[in-house]
């Protein structure tokens, strides 16, 4: 028997509740919406509209996807980030709201006029193409050691009609090419390996080597610290986004490596977030 969108979603919000989804309204509604290829208004405007038979059955296999714990990103291919839709795939980290904090910042320090950024661990090419989106002026180059995040990158690239930025494959800084940047922006590894919410949540189905980093989720953090003053120009500064509880950590490792005006940034909830400094 037929049922209807209003019912349809109050059956899959409890569905998803008994099995720990975080936000079950929230996931239900996006996955009906892209069921019907609908905006959310959509559901609500038409709650008593009736499925047809092959979308509560598309509906009913997503949702058993996400009963099981898969990202709602990856299973419908995408995630809204800034002003931008990016593609997601397994291969790369989900975009999270807590790192338009990293964007607003950036886009705050970058002084008038032309310049370049370096995006380090680009994933899905989500930092280096919102800035670009927003500094037409500004040429953004996005790294990433893996080929298929760096093809994502593209993709999202052309996908949001986004010309001045580039990516390309390299292991930090190893096959940037000699220049200063006006800026160095970066969402590294900073999980500790040990950390216990590895095996939680939707960190379960992402890639494991975009999350954690030795020495407590510090290393790669030093690595960019202790290098970048290399591709900095006089004046540039370099933004890392890192654990609600390494600020002080991170802030140390600024101030070895040289940079100054060293502070930490909170994020939207409060927690420390992206640390940030200037090379004088």
């Amino acid at each position: 028997m037929p049922i209807s969108i209003e019912h349809a979603l109050r059956d899959a919000a409890l569905l998803l509740a008994q099995h720990q989804s975080p936000s079950p309204k929230i996931d239900a509604s996006v996955l009906l919406c892209h069921v019907l290829d609908k905006p959310s208004s959509y559901l609500y405007t038409w709650s008593d509209k009736l499925l047809t038979d092959e979308e509560e059955a598309a509906f009913n296999a997503l949702l058993a996807r996400r009963k099981l714990g898969e990202p709602v990103a990856y299973i419908i291919g995408y995630r809204d980030f800034w002003s931008l839709r990016l593609n997601v795939e397994p291969s790369t980290l989900i975009p999270r709201p807590d790192t338009e904090r990293l964007v607003e910042l950036a886009l705050e320090r970058l002084p008038q006029g032309e310049g370049t950024v370096l995006d380090l661990g680009t994933g899905t090419g989500a930092i280096a193409l919102a800035i670009a989106s927003e500094r037409k002026d500004i040429g953004v180059t996005g790294v990433d050691l893996r080929d298929e995040a760096v093809a994502l990158a593209k993709r999202n690239q052309l996908a949001n009609g986004i010309s001045n930025a580039a990516f390309l494959q390299s292991s930090w800084f190893d096959n940037v090419p000699a220049q200063r940047f006006t800026m160095i922006v970066s969402n590294p590894p900073y999980i500790d390996p040990e950390d216990p919410h590895l095996s939680q949540g939707d960190v379960r189905f992402e890639p494991k080597s975009a999350l954690i980093a030795d020495d407590q989720g510090l290393a790669d953090i030093r690595h960019i610290c202790q290098h970048s003053p290399e591709y900095l120009a006089d004046g540039g500064w370099l933004l890392i986004e890192h654990g609600y509880d390494q600020g002080e950590k991170a802030r140390a490792i600024f101030a070895d490596a040289g940079f100054s005006d060293v502070e930490t940034v909170q994020d939207y909830a409060g927690q420390d977030r992206v640390t940030l400094g200037v090379l004088r």
